[in-house]
């Protein structure tokens, strides 16, 4: 049989190989990062510190000077001792500073993410911790420090 025949069968389309041999679809990531070498999706501490960096740059762009010299930081939990209470969990620390030692403000992670269920009650809630805490430093009412503060 001649295959130039028009009445022959036409021989079917040859098979491209894939990476998908067992059907589950393509491999690798779904997203491709900006710049590589880093992850393309931020972590949920990663999320957490800039949630944290956001409040804490208002506030402390209004009231650095009476503020003076304040350290942030973030940590997953507190450490508490074998004896502590399990009703209640710290959400922050704060430690004054005296002279030339900074005031220490600490904001616990974890225990806010878990008492929070949307990315909006965590920052609110953040936001309240914070507030309270510079509001302690300034030894103002939190409603003079941040406007936002109890207007849920």
């Amino acid at each position: 049989m001649d295959p130039t025949a028009p009445d022959a069968p036409a021989a079917p389309p040859a098979r491209r190989r894939t990476r998908d041999r067992r059907g589950r679809g393509m491999r690798g990531p779904g997203v491709l990062p900006r710049t590589l070498g880093t992850p393309a999706l931020r972590t949920d501490r990663e999320r957490f510190d800039a949630l944290v960096l956001d409040v804490v740059t208002i506030l402390d762009d209004r009231w650095r000077a009476e503020l003076g010299l304040v350290e942030y930081a973030v940590e997953d939990a507190p450490l508490v001792p074998d004896d502590w209470s399990t009703e209640t969990v710290p959400l922050s620390s704060l430690i004054r500073g005296s002279g030339t030692t900074p005031s220490r403000l600490v904001v616990f992670r974890r225990p806010l993410e878990h008492r929070c269920e949307t990315r909006e009650e965590l920052r609110a809630m953040v936001l309240t911790v914070v507030v309270e805490q510079v509001a302690e430093l300034l030894g103002l009412p939190s409603e003079v420090v941040d406007p936002r503060f109890g207007s849920d």
